[in-house]
């Protein structure tokens, strides 16, 4: 049978979701193995054939599809460790990577120092050359200042290159040149050139994305080529693709080529299972949050688009490329419990990972986590943690509490399981203020949805401290992101910059501008497989008003004939005015407004899985009952019944307090709470 495959690399474990052509889905995980990720990724599927009776090189046959998301190089810039990079750019303007914004991030923090540059500054080489605004060249390039670049990076052993010359975004004749005697004198290197990562105005947002590219692109590289090997090894014939951060997937050809757009790949994948999971409800207006090991990601999707930002930072380096709007903490199962120097609990973010990974796992952790308290407090069954397959050690949990926190605080030990319990509550649901209160949206309007392996034994706690009435947990929430993968479609950002106030702007050009972005777009997707009735296209622009540094991106549709008329124009005008409005509390309908850049969005639409419905078998849910147990709730234990979630029927309703049990997560509710499976397995839990 044909099988589809998720797999997401997350920072203590790799999930897993398989699914075949009837809509049947199995979760798997297995610990990442942070010094080569591969090795855990190998070490999943191997405990899938295993499961299906079968040698893996058997499996793999019948694997069609493989979706991988992947933390690698997010863990690259966040532990620095990236390949040795040089940068070349324009003589005169040296050090935009040194100088950044000149934005402290501590502003009242004398002693505070900018992050390092990815690129010290003696492996950043100035070339003669010059290209003016509008495009046209003013100094021819001199080679000679390229060949001497290249013998200063050979010394150095640079292993990977990025170019970005001041207006190649313009004219990327002279950044080409340089990539053609690059590739040439340096075979083995990564080499980036910004006319192909980020072709658009803004020099370090420029510099820095380019430079970023070329830093992680010989780890992801290595990383790509190794797996595409061992899969060809283990006779695996499908096609594998790489999430990207915008919430598309592109061919791992492509990946190897952009690996930025890998940054933040991972949880990419939740916002658009979450939308699946919303249409059964009949509502666009949801709130995802996916809690696994490591860190909390909560993205809010309104009127069923996930937003897109245009930029973001990773550990101090700015990036420009478009990626969903997810808001992430240091806050998951792993997060370790500590008391400050003032004596003030404190929950993250430093985690524990997989290895040690937290005390009750008895791998030789030594500092308190969530999960120690969530195990102290009752939610979790230490025999059948991961289906049994991982035993928990409740002694050695509660000896870390009570002598790092309880002994401290002069409380309990059940005291300071429930206080970093709420602690670490309190700060998943100040994550989510900063996506809904702070941007003028009431959370109360929003549907909570549930991910991670952590995610549903907190979900309750934090919709009930929010407001929200009503929190939806799919079954297979625990690899929401990896089963968010098989979802997604082939999707490809393109910009141009093209600078004018509205009267100077000259529609036959405009309509050019994004008749070439769209053919490029589509020539992509052909080229991978995607017939052309299968690709759409979505227009944006960024404008602003003339004299203001922040441009608003304005969507709009086009018609069959691709081309903007002038009444379409205009109208692209009013909405500027209109979400101007929105963002900021004004609009100035008769102040100058100039276009910045031009956006288009090209998406191969893929086939997805469907979900499979289930026979009502009524309200009785206690043929899933298996026992009860202690659970912490309101200030006290209370004997709480638990169900085993494979058992759980369409229509099974369940009132708390109560526990919902599955292999990779719980889902706990608290007592005034109803969960309720629907026809697809997934929970409804209401207040």
């Amino acid at each position: 049978m044909p099988y589809k495959l998720g797999i997401d690399v997350g920072g203590t474990f790799t999930d897993f979701l398989l699914m075949d052509e009837e809509g049947n889905a199995e979760v798997y995980k297995s610990l990442t193995t942070a010094k080569d990720i591969s090795q855990g990724v190998i070490d999943g599927l191997r405990a899938i054939a295993e499961s299906k009776g079968s040698k893996l090189e058997e499996f793999l046959q019948n694997v069609t599809l493989i979706v991988h998301g992947t933390t690698i190089t997010t863990n690259t810039i966040l532990t620095r460790t990236g390949a040795k990079t040089g940068f070349i750019t324009t003589k005169g303007f040296r050090d935009p990577l040194i100088l950044k914004r000149g934005v402290k991030k501590e502003q009242y923090d004398f002693h505070c120092a900018p992050p390092p540059p990815i690129v010290p500054r003696y492996l950043i080489q100035v070339v003669e050359e010059r290209v003016d605004c509008e495009g046209k060249e003013v100094t021819p390039l001199v080679e000679a200042d390229v060949y001497q670049a290249i013998e200063k990076f050979k010394r150095e052993g640079v292993e990977a290159v990025g170019v970005t010359f001041l207006f190649s975004f313009l004219n990327p004749s002279h950044e080409i040149r340089v990539g053609e005697i690059l590739r040439k004198e340096m075979p083995d290197a990564f080499i980036s050139l910004s006319s192909e990562v980020m072709p658009q105005v803004r020099l370090y947002e420029r510099c820095s994305t380019t430079a970023l590219n070329s830093y992680v692109g010989v780890v992801l590289r290595q990383y790509l080529e190794k797996a595409q090997q061992r899969l060809k090894e283990l006779k695996f014939d499908g096609v594998l693709l790489i999430m990207q951060s915008n919430g598309g997937v592109m061919s791992a050809e492509i990946a190897t080529k952009f690996p930025v757009n890998t940054l933040l790949s991972g949880p990419a994948g939740g916002p658009t299972a979450g939308l699946s999971y919303a249409s059964l409800y009949n509502t666009s207006d949801i709130i995802t949050i996916d809690m696994g090991g490591t860190s909390f990601d909560a993205c809010l999707v309104k009127g069923g688009i996930a937003p897109l930002s245009m930029g973001g930072e990773i550990g101090g380096q700015w990036l420009s490329t478009p990626m969903l709007d997810i808001h992430t903490i240091g806050a998951g199962g792993g997060s370790i419990a500590w008391v400050d120097a003032g004596g003030v609990l404190q929950v993250g973010p430093e985690s524990a990972g997989a290895d040690p990974g937290p005390v009750c796992y008895d791998r030789g952790g030594e500092s308190p986590t969530v999960t120690d308290a969530d195990l102290l407090l009752g939610y979790l069954d230490p025999n059948y943690f991961h289906g049994g397959r991982i035993k928990l050690n409740l002694e050695k949990a509660t000896k870390a509490i009570e002598e790092k926190i309880a002994q401290p605080l002069n409380i309990s030990v059940i005291e300071a399981a429930e206080g970093i319990y709420r602690l670490v509550n309190s700060r998943m649901s100040s994550a989510l203020a900063v996506i809904t209160t702070q941007r003028g949206f009431d959370p109360r309007d929003f549907s909570l949805i549930t991910a991670g392996g952590a995610g549903p034994i907190h979900a309750t706690a934090i919709a009930e401290e929010l407001g929200i009435s009503r929190t939806i947990v799919p079954r297979h929430s625990s690899v929401f992101c990896a089963e968010g993968m098989l979802m997604c479609d082939l999707r490809y950002e393109y910009v141009r910059t093209y600078p004018r106030a509205i009267e100077d702007v000259d529609i036959e050009t405009l309509n050019q501008l994004y008749l070439d972005i769209a053919e490029e777009g589509t020539k992509t997707l052909n080229a991978e497989g995607i017939a052309s009735e299968r690709i759409s296209t979505s227009y944006d622009m960024d404008m602003r008003y003339i004299g203001q540094y922040s441009e608003v991106t304005v969507p709009f549709e086009i018609g069959k004939d691709r081309k903007i008329s002038h009444e379409l124009f205009n109208s692209i005008v009013a909405a500027f005015h209109e979400r101007h409005d929105i963002l900021y509390g004004y609009s100035l309908p008769n102040a100058k407004v100039e276009i910045v850049n031009l956006r288009l969005s090209c998406k191969g639409i893929t086939d997805k899985p469907e979900m499979r419905k289930h026979d009502y078998k009524g309200k009785d849910a206690s043929p899933a009952l298996k026992n009860k147990r202690r659970a912490f709730f309101e200030g006290r234990f209370m004997e709480t019944p638990v169900y085993d979630v494979e058992k759980l029927e369409f229509g099974n309703r369940v009132s708390g307090p109560a526990l919902l049990e599955q292999a990779t997560t719980t889902v706990v509710v608290p007592p005034r709470w109803v969960v309720t499976c629907d026809e697809y397995g997934n929970f409804e839990v209401k207040k």
